[in-house]
């Protein structure tokens, strides 16, 4: 395989595991059981259509600089002739294609993060008074996946004073039941957010 075949395989995978690393963070946290595993790196979302084209045309063009039958003056500047005719694994199609199942792999990561999320509590069991009873919802920006909502559910559950956290990334929002007398909604919004690395964009606090 060329030099620039190679080049571009490296940067299709660089790509590929760039375009879902947003939710890597959350998902090995929920593996490590801890409410926080370094900051998110939700910021690279946006980027991520863009991520995923890159992958496809550098994938792409490995696969045309692999299958491309090389003029005569290419032939003997190629690796193969290097190595008497027999490629290395790296120079073959087994490897290409174990790449490009491996992008496909990465850049697919958020639909099936949830598989790897540990079931952690989302209720807390201990006696609280009515009048201390409060319930708050949270907006919170920057969760993709359900490995998010697990890592802010854990977070919050791992917070004093948290009886019940129900989080969800497809509204972006978290409904906390909690004691007052134990905690306050900043003391919630800066444990996510230190925790976490997602942004409390607004709070809404219903006491009973």
């Amino acid at each position: 395989m060329k030099k620039s075949g190679k080049g571009a395989i490296g940067t299709g995978v660089i790509a590929a595991i760039a375009a879902s690393s947003c939710c890597i963070p959350p998902v090995l946290a929920a593996l490590a059981g801890v409410g926080g595993l370094g900051a998110s790196m939700s910021w690279i979302e946006p980027l991520r259509p863009y991520l995923i084209a890159l992958a496809v045309i550098a994938i792409g063009y490995a696969w045309y600089a692999h299958l491309r039958k090389p003029s005569a003056d290419e032939a003997c500047a190629t690796d193969c002739c290097e190595t008497d005719g027999k490629p290395s694994f790296f120079q073959s199609r087994g490897f290409l294609v174990s790449i490009t199942l491996f992008s496909v792999l990465s850049i697919g990561f958020p639909y099936y993060s949830h598989v790897f999320n540990s079931e952690n509590p989302t209720t807390n069991s201990f006696d609280v008074d009515s009048d201390n009873l409060t319930v708050a919802e949270l907006t919170i920006d920057g969760m993709t996946c359900g490995g998010c909502e697990n890592h802010v559910n854990s977070t919050l559950m791992n917070s004093f004073g948290v009886i019940e956290a129900q989080t969800s990334y497809q509204s972006g929002t978290s409904n906390i039941k909690y004691d007052k007398s134990l905690t306050s909604i900043e003391d919630l919004t800066k444990a996510i957010e230190e925790e976490t690395g997602y942004l409390v964009t607004e709070s809404q606090i219903h006491e009973n």
